[in-house]
């Protein structure tokens, strides 16, 4: 596989002056403040780090690639409101995001209304791409993610009764709620108890005191890590010692600040591993860490992906007319990205492998790769 500054050179090098008024404008919403703030910020940074790295190897068809960011601060409503404002005011020949597929669900129809592509870069519910053909995303999906997690309870935890519970305020959570119980259920597992939180809760001990009664093998927790670390203090403050599983929500530097050990022995799906010997990664974690002084989370890998698959895309169309730029996201195969390589199938999701990480001595370990 080619390092990402050769591939950045070989698909972006032109000796065409960078021209500022010629800029490629690219609109992106992402959470940077609020609840799923770590999110936001680490997408942003790493879309950032490509743009910036792009610019520098000569542009895009000898044109500077900016990119604008609006903040939707972690609320309802705001991400259709920041998407109009970057079609309408700023003239953006693209739409990055967003992380959260509830956010990504207002986001898309004004993409589709306004005919110009949006590529998420992380969110996984599977209703986020059926909204239209100008909307991409270059993770994995929770039926894939649910199933996943799923096997690992029952194959290498060789749990048979779980206990689940489900943010029921986010499309994510609830999405992937559905495809873990579908495949735990159908492959002989039990469900023992279910019970439904809001994103903001911050008390989870009396539904926490139902699921302890059941004694489960497992408890799957699939939200975001702001309830997840609360909920995994209080579960060990009432005895409660079942391993928690969960998805990529839970990847955030906050989940262990808060959660601290109680979190030790859980496991998550996730979209990479910093772990990852492959050059690839190992590079991009080098640059990365150069600029903002910390290690890349999976939702920085994504967002720096996001903007080479575009980038791509735009040179293939060979400029930014939406109709020929939208074929060309869509004939994405095999792109070499951080998280992996990125093939779009004929729904617009990505065709990628996930990886399963243990939380262990207070950090994030690899330990295993699941094939799609």
């Amino acid at each position: 596989m080619k390092s990402i500054a050769a591939l950045l050179s070989c698909l972006f090098l032109s000796t065409l002056p960078l021209l500022a008024e010629d800029d490629i404008k690219v609109g992106q919403v992402a959470s940077l403040t609020g609840g799923r703030a770590t999110f936001g910020v680490a997408s942003d940074e790493g879309s950032k780090l490509a743009i910036e790295e792009i610019n520098a190897a000569g542009g895009v068809l000898g044109r500077k690639l900016q990119l604008i960011t609006v903040d939707d601060q972690s609320k309802p409503g705001e991400p259709a409101a920041a998407a109009k404002k970057l079609l309408s005011s700023d003239k953006v020949v693209a739409l990055l995001g967003e992380v959260a597929s509830s956010a990504s669900l207002e986001m898309a129809p004004v993409a589709q209304a306004a005919g110009i592509p949006m590529i998420s870069p992380a969110s996984t519910n599977p209703k986020v791409t059926a909204a239209g053909d100008k909307i991409f995303r270059i993770c994995f999906i929770d039926p894939f993610q649910g199933t996943v997690m799923s096997k690992f309870a029952l194959d290498t935890l060789k749990a048979k009764r779980v206990a689940i519970l489900t943010d029921s305020k986010n499309d994510y959570s609830v999405g992937l709620t559905q495809f873990f119980k579908k495949h735990f259920t159908a492959n002989g597992g039990e469900v023992v108890a279910e019970r439904q939180y809001g994103a903001g809760d911050k008390d989870f001990r009396s539904m926490l005191t139902a699921i302890r009664k059941e004694k489960p093998d497992a408890i799957f927790v699939p939200g975001y890590y702001s309830e997840v670390a609360l909920i995994a203090k209080q579960a060990r403050q009432l005895g409660l010692k079942a391993p928690l599983l969960g998805g990529d929500g839970w990847d955030s530097p906050a989940l262990l600040e808060v959660g601290g050990k109680s979190l030790e022995g859980c496991f998550f799906s996730n979209h990479y591993s910093q772990e990852d010997a492959a050059p690839v990664i190992q590079d991009f974690i080098k640059r990365y860490k150069a600029k903002y002084n910390k290690v890349p989370d999976a939702m920085a890998a994504l967002g720096y992906d996001s903007v080479l698959v575009l980038a791509d895309a735009i040179k293939r169309a060979a400029g930014t007319d939406s109709a020929k730029l939208t074929a060309a996201i869509a004939a994405t195969k095999g792109f070499a990205g951080v998280t992996g390589a990125i093939t779009l199938d004929a729904e617009r999701n990505a065709t990628k492998s996930a990886v399963i990480l243990e939380i262990k001595d207070g950090a994030f370990k690899y330990k295993s790769t699941v094939q799609p």
